[in-house]
């Protein structure tokens, strides 16, 4: 069975634009995955980050589902232990109402920023320890079988919203097995786990009403574009803003050049900060589905979700249709 692709969008904001220029944009990305066939696009929840547009992730679900027809929309993921259970469940619940089995609920465990700003949440150092009983109380909430005697959640969604858990390390994909749940893997930014973590997802997996069998996604990094020295330009260029906001704590653009950002990624402190994108499909559509269908086919993943890193909004929208296209081509080959 070919291997499912989909779309992380991770809703940038590009130096000189507005974070309303990157909601369009993320409109753009999933009216173009929609039409190239993607199973679904996620969104994630950063705080306190000036370059990145998804904090009020449930809120950026309703209006690019608003703006598109069938595509699968969801979180990739919510920070649950920055929430309250019930509060998620309701945002939710609304958007399972108003969107009927297209939407997803991919959730996670990190603070999805800084210490300051975790604080700012009203989160503690405590906070993850309980995720997994979090976990559970959510799915009560959004299946009609609340944990906690007296309490429901509403509006109960129009059809399932499925639980995914995400993860880059050996806890998540114990928890999601141990829950029946789907488990998708950060190894577009955190590679160094992937193979062992869905082995042990793998070996340990216990059915749930949800999930009868195993059910694995892995984050990668994709710059397709016509050529292979275009791909190459776009992800140089991308990489260096990556690399700005990432020593500059998410302030927009920084005011590192062109040679200060390749000398640092040239140091011992850059290359561990590249190797975070280690696994990264670069080059022509051909090129980019051979990578794609290599990097699947190393742990038999179910299904791959894209980021696509080009640093102009026009070039993410035509790394995607270009993958999605070559993808396609292959699948019916």
């Amino acid at each position: 069975m070919p291997t499912a692709l989909s779309l992380l969008d991770l809703a940038p904001i590009a130096s000189g634009q507005t974070a309303r220029d990157s909601f369009e944009a993320s409109v753009d990305l999933a009216r173009a995955a929609e039409r190239a066939g993607y199973r679904r696009v996620w969104y994630a929840e950063h705080h306190n980050m000036a370059t990145i547009a998804s904090s009020a992730t449930s809120v950026l679900i309703g209006y690019v589902a608003a703006r598109t027809e069938s595509i699968k929309l969801g979180s990739g993921g919510i920070m649950l232990p920055n929430h309250s259970p019930l509060v998620i469940a309701e945002q939710f619940g609304t958007l399972g109402t108003l969107f009927p089995n297209r939407i997803d609920l991919g959730l996670g465990r990190a603070p999805g920023s800084d210490q300051v700003t975790m604080r700012a949440l009203r989160r503690d150092n405590l906070s993850a320890e309980s995720f997994p009983q979090d976990v559970l109380e959510l799915q009560g909430y959004l299946t009609g079988k609340s944990r906690i005697p007296g309490v429901q959640s509403y509006p109960k969604p129009d059809g399932e919203v499925p639980l995914f858990i995400l993860g880059s390390s050996l806890f998540g994909a114990q928890l999601a097995a141990q829950l029946g749940l789907p488990y998708a893997f950060a190894s577009h930014f955190a590679p160094d786990a992937l193979h062992q973590a869905v082995q042990v997802y793998r070996q340990q997996f216990t059915p749930s009403a949800q999930l009868a069998e195993p059910y694995v996604i892995a984050g990668v990094n994709v710059i397709a574009a016509d050529t292979y020295e275009e791909a190459e330009d776009q992800k140089t260029r991308a990489y260096r803003n990556r690399t700005r906001a990432f020593i500059s704590r998410g302030a927009t653009g920084g005011n590192f050049t062109d040679v200060e950002i390749d000398t640092f990624l040239a140091s011992p402190g850059g290359q561990q900060l590249a190797r975070m994108t280690r696994y990264t499909a670069v080059g022509t559509p051909e090129q980019v589905r051979d990578y794609l269908e290599d990097f699947a086919d190393s742990i038999k993943a179910d299904e791959l979700i894209t980021a696509h890193h080009a640093e102009s909004a026009a070039d993410r929208v035509k790394s995607v249709a270009l993958t999605g296209a070559a993808m396609s081509a292959a699948a019916a080959a």
